[in-house]
């Protein structure tokens, strides 16, 4: 259970990261707290909005 939890927080961190350092290919307003929200709050948005899933594969294609 305890390695599920770990692979689990692994792979959130590893999500944020990639969003971060590919903000700039968004069409996010680029300012630090919406890049910050946007980049925390990614896997609720990935499920509720497509425009925010479309924009988070462009940050990944980095």
């Amino acid at each position: 259970m305890k390695l599920l939890i770990i692979f689990a927080l692994l792979g959130y961190g590893y999500g944020a990261w990639k969003f971060w350092k590919g903000f700039g290919r968004t069409n996010f307003n680029r300012n630090l707290p919406n890049r910050i929200t946007l980049s925390l709050l990614w896997p609720a948005l990935i499920v509720a909005n497509k425009s925010y899933r479309q924009n988070f594969n462009k940050a990944l294609k980095g």
